[in-house]
């Protein structure tokens, strides 16, 4: 198979991979939030603002340096499987020691021994880590698609099993640790890697020096992500910690299914056309475009229907987490930009400015965060999206300066999608005033209701208006509908 079938299959994969895996962790997750309460969750997610850090941290980027290199030898693996696990039993045995000074820190008794269960998974680390970098580099993008469902089948289904059994917060920890020694064995076996220490380190130093400037904005962006998590922990508690995150994880499902599948296939084509500035800058306004086109729909939605969905898929001890949903959700345009803007700044080599951009949005989300927080969750959410307005003019001012763009065309590239978002809010605004009186009477009829109001309405307005930026894509989509209404007719 040619260099480029083998990527096209790859990418084919990775995108099977991703959304399966949204897919699939989202219905599962709406089984475990119907079982266990937001404080079970509240807590887990405490612990993991630390555990986390301290993982993408200790990890150094050796494995995403492993996969670049441009040799990679049986010695090398062995080296830095070496390391990493001399550095898990490390971070384990900290972790064991500061789990007292933890829980009376929180003044929760129970985070001293989950703690200490959960940094157990630094031990299993290696065993996952290295196999699964294997296959990366060996572009065997199947078996890691493959593995990545099967991983999360195990763990929730383990989860779901141990929380109808009444173990509450304990079924999250131990279906992680169970999950990743069963992968662990099954990565070994597909990838063909076996586990052997050696005593000759000195290539995995190299390795970890490369890393970590390589992994410096993945963890200021982890940072950003567990910054209102952390202060939520303290201020209002585990409960509240529950509720936000199953607020950030609805509101942002767009961001992971749409724009986070576009990001690599831009990032990969601008890297390979970064010597052609006029056909670079078509590909990322191209992309603003088309990606604001098919996301911008999904978060006026889910403005509109947070609290009914909520209460359907998860039940009224989640209710609280309706109100962030909708004010997380304007926070979705601008995150389009961001991120497609970041593609152009990692294939162009800017990555340092990004950095310096990260690092000022983490500095204003724990100002705007400390603001926010006495006006409970609605507060923290509208720092998120405040802070989340600045790093996308940043992000975009940098990339249009690598690519000599001018603003008039980020508004070109917007107006079509801007347009039609703005003209189904009408509508849904109109809609939810004149609904029905049997609408009211359930959360799934509203869901319908509004879910065929609004879909309509976009798509009539998307196939019949004259939008210069959308003609192309329009005329693609009367392409394909044109048989079936030849059918019906």
């Amino acid at each position: 198979m040619s260099l480029g079938n083998n990527i096209r299959r790859g990418a084919l994969w990775l995108f099977i991979g991703n959304t399966g895996n949204q897919i699939l962790g989202f219905l599962l997750g709406i089984i475990l939030a119907r079982i266990l309460a937001p404080e079970d969750f509240g807590m887990i997610l405490t612990i993991q603002i630390f555990t986390g850090l301290v993982g993408m941290v200790s990890g150094g980027g050796m494995g995403q340096a492993l996969v670049r290199a441009k040799e990679a030898s049986k010695a090398d693996y062995d080296a830095v499987f070496t390391l990493q696990l001399g550095i898990g039993i490390a971070i384990y045995a900290c972790f064991f020691a500061v789990a007292p000074w933890f829980a009376e820190w929180y003044r929760t008794p129970l985070y001293a021994d989950l703690l200490r269960v959960s940094a157990l998974s630094f031990i299993l680390r290696p065993f996952v880590n290295l196999p699964s970098n294997l296959l990366h580099r060996e572009m065997r993008y199947k078996a890691k698609a493959m593995m990545q469902m099967i991983n999360l089948f195990l763990s929730n289904s383990i989860a779901i099993g141990m929380g109808l059994n009444g173990y509450g917060v304990w079924s999250l920890t131990i279906s992680g640790l169970i999950c990743s020694a069963i992968s662990s064995v099954i990565l070994m076996r597909v990838s063909g890697w076996r586990p052997r220490l050696t005593s000759k380190i000195g290539r995995a130093g190299e390795l970890a020096r490369y890393g970590m400037l390589a992994s410096a904005n993945d963890i200021a962006v982890y940072l950003q992500q567990q910054v209102s998590t952390f202060f939520l922990s303290r201020g209002l508690g585990p409960t509240a910690v529950g509720h936000y995150n199953k607020a950030d994880s609805i509101a942002f499902l767009p961001q992971r299914f749409v724009t986070g599948s576009v990001y690599d296939v831009l990032f990969r084509a601008l890297a390979k056309e970064q010597d052609n500035l006029d056909l670079s800058r078509y590909l990322y306004f191209r992309s603003i475009t088309l990606v604001s086109l098919y996301a911008l729909p999904l978060y006026v939605g889910l403005y509109f229907v947070a609290a009914p969905l909520i209460l359907l898929l998860y039940g009224s001890k989640w209710h609280a987490a309706a109100a962030p949903i909708s004010v997380l959700v304007a926070a979705g345009p601008f995150m389009i930009v961001e991120n497609l803007s970041g593609a152009v700044l990692a294939a162009r080599n800017k990555l340092d400015k990004e950095l310096v951009v990260q690092l000022v949005m983490l500095a204003m989300l724990v100002g705007a965060i400390l603001i926010g927080i006495p006006y409970g969750l609605t507060g923290v959410a509208i720092a998120v999206v405040s802070a989340s307005i600045y790093r996308m003019f940043h992000m975009y001012w940098l990339a249009s300066r690598a690519l000599q763009a001018r603003t008039k065309q980020l508004f070109d590239a917007l107006f079509g999608p801007l347009l039609l978002g703005s003209l189904m809010t009408l509508t849904l605004t109109l809609a939810d005033a004149l609904q029905p009186t049997w609408v009211r009477a359930s959360d799934l009829l509203y869901l319908f209701y509004m879910g065929a109001i609004g879909g309509t309405t976009y798509a009539l307005l998307f196939l019949t208006l004259p939008i210069a930026a959308l003609r192309s894509e329009s005329a693609r989509w009367k392409a394909k509908i044109a048989p079936f209404l030849r059918k019906s007719a």
